[in-house]
């Protein structure tokens, strides 16, 4: 096991919300409970090893690490594809290339071992620039079960069925995923004995929101961005987590909503065929090609949902059990320190 005198350096600095925040603050909580000194700043004379969470634009600094013999470990996520298939402006076109450049270069250039977020994503990597010549690691993301449980305060409400989509941001293509669950909810109000609401927590421009309430009659509730401490709270108040997003890697919030108790409802893309099991949710058949954004079956979606919320103490139990068995922080700490070569 690791000792007190190891130093990690976790690369790009934290700054803002999401997910890349969240992991790299959960993780440092769990080595620094191992006693080992988590840093943002590169000194490579005291830096035992360096965990890039993505890309980093100090490649310089990775060179000289590389050169000084500094073990380098990035984690991957996917990548950035949605701007080549919708218009999402130039500005954002150059960002998402650039952000893909820098992921690709460190893995293919400067890390030593590679770990990647979900098979889902390994195979996606490895799909579009072939296999690494380091070794690699697939960790599903982890957390605290004791801060995300389904005790505490929370709880959905009895008149009304209550659907939720946690995202960081809707936007730069990532307002189909909205345009889903509005869809979603609707179909659900014509089907179901209670009325149907939908609370969206995240980023979402005053104009998406305006074109939104007028292109529906479902009851919506605009939560905007809530800090972390109260998503289980928020978790607890559903009845379901629509998870929008289209072949996540790994999504942080489908966690955290199992570990809350919360069943989870989405389409079979992406990694979430290895997060959600039978009895913690409902995947629906996509029903064309995501990668094309071909027009899903949200009619599928609906029967899924409707499983979902007319069998609740079946699925709230399986969520948690799902979460407790194999998505704890201590099982990923342990698998990234020995990724480190610390376990």
């Amino acid at each position: 096991m690791a000792g007190p005198s190891l130093r990690l350096c976790i690369l790009p600095r934290p700054s803002g919300v999401g997910g890349m925040v969240s992991f790299r603050r959960r993780l440092g909580r769990g080595l620094t409970a191992r006693g080992i000194e988590v840093c943002d700043e590169l000194d490579t004379d005291s830096t035992d090893a360096i965990l890039v969470i993505g890309g980093t634009r100090r490649l310089a600094d990775l060179y000289r690490a590389r050169r000084r013999g500094v073990p380098i470990v990035q984690r991957l996520d996917g990548m950035n594809w949605l701007h080549r298939k919708l218009r999402t402006g130039l500005r954002h076109f150059l960002r998402a290339e650039w952000g893909n450049w820098l992921l690709s270069t460190i893995r293919s250039n400067l890390a030593d071992r590679v770990v990647y977020q979900s098979e889902f994503a390994r195979r996606w990597w490895e799909r579009v620039y072939g296999q690494t010549k380091v070794p690699t690691d697939v960790i599903l993301n982890g957390i605290d079960l004791d801060r995300y449980n389904p005790n505490g305060p929370g709880a959905p409400p009895e008149e009304y069925y209550r659907l939720l989509m946690v995202e960081g941001a809707l936007g730069g293509g990532y307002e189909l995923g909205l345009e889903h669950g509005v869809r979603l909810a609707e179909i659900l109000a014509q089907e179901v004995t209670r009325p149907v609401a939908l609370m969206v927590v995240g980023r979402v421009s005053p104009a998406l929101q305006n074109k939104v309430e007028a292109g529906t009659s479902v009851r919506l509730h605009w939560a905007g961005l809530v800090p972390q401490e109260r998503i289980p709270e928020i978790d607890r108040s559903a009845h379901l987590l629509f998870s929008a997003d289209l072949n996540p890697a790994c999504p942080n919030t489908v966690i955290e909503a199992m570990a809350c108790g919360l069943p989870v409802v989405a389409f079979d893309t992406g990694a979430l065929p290895e997060l959600v099991t039978q009895d913690a949710g409902r995947l629906a058949p996509y029903g064309g090609n995501p990668w094309k954004l071909d027009p899903p079956n949200v009619a599928g979606l609906a029967d899924a949902a409707r499983n979902v919320l007319g069998n609740q103490a079946r699925y709230r139990e399986g969520a948690r059990f799902r979460a407790e068995a194999d998505l704890g922080l201590d099982r990923m700490v342990d698998a990234y320190l020995a990724a480190l070569g610390w376990a």
